[in-house]
């Protein structure tokens, strides 16, 4: 066996953190890319659940207006093939995120049929997809891409409303690994 590839950056936090938060799953990296970046089991290795890792740095500083900068805690940007979200092995995709200015660790995992039903209804089926999601201080998450700067100015303010760009009910929600980390 041979490695073709290492760990990156979002991979090796992800990992970490679910070793540190579940004492009762394992978590293996494949010797292979099959597109699959961390497969975790339950302490038995009889139930698995499988994640494609994302990472980002935070572009909040560095990007993002002066009045936006209290109310985010993060913003990423990934830039994702269509076709390779649709013929994905994993079962969740997980976008990590470190906030700079807040020093924060942010986790959106989305189940891939779910990520991939709201992609398809943002970016209209396109093959090439530039995903950014914002993490607000109040614990929220939007898919913001496109949208105009008066729903910018909504989501910091929290009061913006849409139910295919909102991904808060996956922001840090590791009920996957919750359910592997049972002892039953």
């Amino acid at each position: 066996m041979r490695p073709v590839f290492t760990v990156h950056a979002g991979e090796l936090l992800a990992g970490e953190h679910v070793e540190r938060k579940f004492r009762n799953v394992n978590v293996w990296v494949p010797s292979r890319d099959s597109g699959v970046d961390l497969l975790v089991t339950d302490r038995a290795n009889r139930r698995a659940v499988s994640l494609q890792v994302k990472f980002s740095r935070d572009f909040l500083v560095t990007d993002m207006p002066p009045q936006f900068q209290k109310p985010l805690r993060a913003c990423g940007w990934w830039s994702l093939n269509r076709k390779k979200v649709a013929a994905s092995r994993a079962d969740y995709w997980v976008f990590t995120l470190i906030g700079f200015a807040s020093r924060s660790t942010d986790y959106i995992v989305v189940p891939r049929k779910e990520l991939l039903r709201r992609l398809d209804s943002i970016h209209r089926r396109a093959n090439r997809m530039d995903v950014y999601l914002w993490v607000t201080e109040k614990n929220r998450c939007w898919a913001t891409r496109d949208l105009k700067r008066q729903d910018h100015e909504r989501i910091v303010e929290g009061k913006f409303r849409n139910a295919t760009r909102d991904f808060t009910r996956f922001l840090n929600n590791w009920a996957p690994i919750v359910r592997l980390n049972s002892k039953g």
